[in-house]
């Protein structure tokens, strides 16, 4: 097998944990899942939800989002801050495209790789990305693979 396609193999494992693993969010419009991975490690997990301390609920009583709910990436990176890790080179799982806001953080994260599995209609935070020399991989997580 070569390079390529073990980079794909390994690419398609760790998507379909960062989807099991966002099965631990309590938020009920959208379950989001990140790993940051480093050396074959995973250095780091992420869902979407409340910060610590907070109740565990997502959505207000009309069903939207509370605007104090941490994306799945800005909870995967902020662990990393009070954690012995580095996410500089590292590559980044995430079931959803980053949003702009969660952009910004993988890049000041120094993290270089992102794969995710879920298109979402803007591509603001995908475009920062690229701008910002970061390789940005989709990778459908549909039955058939």
């Amino acid at each position: 097998m070569d390079h390529e396609a073990k980079q794909e193999a390994l690419d398609k494992r760790y998507i379909r944990m960062a989807a099991i693993w966002a099965e631990n969010s309590y938020c009920q419009r959208r379950q989001v899942g990140a790993l940051i991975v480093k050396d074959k490690m995973i250095i780091s997990d992420g869902y979407n939800g409340t910060p610590s301390g907070f109740e565990n609920v997502c959505e207000d009583e009309n069903n939207i989002t509370k605007p104090y709910v941490l994306h799945a990436e800005a909870n995967a990176i902020t662990k990393i801050a009070r954690s012995n890790n580095s996410s500089d080179g590292a590559t980044m799982y995430v079931t959803a495209s980053p949003c702009i806001e969660c952009a910004k953080l993988i890049i000041q994260a120094g993290i270089k790789r992102v794969v995710y599995s879920e298109k979402y209609r803007l591509e603001d935070g995908i475009n920062l990305l690229r701008r910002a020399g970061i390789e940005v991989v989709y990778l459908s997580l549909s039955a058939n693979e």
